[in-house]
């Protein structure tokens, strides 16, 4: 046994999230959020080297020593997955570990909205997962994989770096593809899907043009598209897409993204009141032809709005909306949704008039 894996079992038992293993400074763990030292000495650039260059295969060592960094997956049998990422940094060698559960989150683990399971009906557009990073934006594309691949018979392609949960067929046939390994790059990952008869490609993050311009043409040709984006909102996803491309074919870009762009989920995750966990509170938007004309006239940044005053009824939500009903249901506390609103204000005094016992 690597000498490291005692340290990510304690991660597992502790039900952390994370392990941060750094030269320099103590063991942590990320335990909902907040980074916990564990009672370890600090560790000196030859510990941590010694400690995490022995879990490497040669073929990882030496990428290491190339590229001064390294993503790749760390299984532990019997304990669990782990997405690894090895650097160099000022005091010496680091990484993070984060584990990543055995079981497949569903969108009832979650507390996603009915209207999410809507999104994994459609047949072809762009769908986006938002949020900074450490958002829970894997774990809830994940979940819309799941579905999928339980409830309809399709051909789903993801492109990951690296993969990490693994999905076996249900009623779908699930391709992953690992960039770095099975394909040099998420952009050329895309383009050959299309040669492979796909119905669904979910792409990691949409970081670079010709990515973003290849998610877009796979939906135009009747593929469902899912990606991810460090933004935290739907109007600042359409804008990243749309500012990706140069200026004089923008306008152009608008109309593509007016009707292929299907919907967005930006979330942020927040403490559980009970203490034990976290939950993802989501923004909402979807295609609608009011949705579809802000983006064509370039006026994106009017959707907040849109959403504000949307009709419940449709499924759109803003995140304050979502914030506040999980308020008042008593899943999170007053505190931790005024962290993440938008407007803490109106959620202050919205709360200020619901029952002293809730």
């Amino acid at each position: 046994m690597a000498r490291l894996d005692s340290f990510l079992r304690l991660v597992v038992e502790q039900k952390a999230s994370d392990l941060h293993f750094h030269s320099g400074v103590v063991p942590l763990i990320r335990h909902d959020g907040d980074l916990l030292p564990l009672n370890f000495r600090a560790l000196s650039e030859s510990d941590a080297r010694r400690f995490l260059l022995e879990i490497l295969t040669p073929e990882q060592h030496a990428a290491f020593d190339r590229d001064q960094e390294l993503d790749f997956i760390y299984e532990l049998p019997e304990v669990g997955r782990f997405r690894a990422n090895l650097f160099q940094q000022a005091r010496g060698i680091g990484s993070v570990f984060r584990i990543i559960p055995n079981r497949l989150p569903t969108i009832e683990d979650l507390l996603l909205p009915p209207v999410v399971r809507k999104l994994t009906e459609l047949q072809n557009g762009l769908v986006l997962i938002t949020g900074p990073t450490g958002s829970g934006k894997t774990t809830t594309l994940a979940a819309l994989v799941h579905e999928i691949n339980k409830t309809s018979s399709r051909h789903i392609i993801t492109i990951e770096d690296p993969i990490e949960y693994v999905h076996a067929p249900l009623q779908s046939v699930v391709t992953q593809r690992q960039v770095g390994r099975h394909v040099e790059s998420f952009a050329s990952a895309l383009r050959s899907s299309l040669r492979e008869s796909p119905d669904v490609v979910v792409t990691g993050e949409m970081r670079d043009l010709e990515t973003i311009q290849v998610a877009l043409q796979a939906a135009e040709t009747g593929v469902l598209v899912f990606g991810t984006l460090h933004t935290n909102s739907a109007s600042k996803a359409a804008d990243r897409i749309i500012d990706a491309f140069p200026d004089e074919s923008r306008e152009q870009v608008r109309g593509v993204v007016s009707v292929m762009l299907r919907g967005v989920i930006a979330q942020m995750l927040c403490k559980r009141a009970s203490g034990e966990g976290r939950v993802a509170v989501l923004e909402v938007m979807l295609q609608t032809i009011g949705i579809s004309n802000l983006i064509r006239e370039a006026k994106c940044y009017q959707i907040d709005a849109y959403l504000q005053t949307a009709d419940p009824g449709s499924g759109m939500q803003a995140l304050d909306s979502c914030i506040f009903q999980y308020i008042k249901q008593g899943i999170i506390t007053l505190e931790e949704g005024l962290r993440v609103a938008n407007y803490p204000d109106v959620i202050k005094r919205l709360a200020a008039e619901l029952p002293e016992e809730i």
